[in-house]
């Protein structure tokens, strides 16, 4: 198994997701944003930081 192979579906899945809201209801979405852009880095910095470990948490309970 290549890196590929585990690589390009999850980054399908990725964009799927991160398509939904916008699909679905892009005044939620371009709020959202909008609240975003205001967050200072280091907020940023935790939501990403955030995001990242539930991300890993799922990997690591489907394994």
């Amino acid at each position: 198994m290549s890196l590929g192979d585990i690589f390009v579906p999850a980054l399908a899945l990725m964009l799927i997701m991160e398509g939904v809201l916008p699909f679905l209801s892009p005044t939620a979405w371009r709020e959202a944003f909008s609240r975003m852009i205001q967050f200072k880095d280091g907020q940023l910095r935790f939501m990403g930081l955030v995001s990242m470990l539930a991300g890993l948490l799922l990997l690591l309970l489907n394994h």
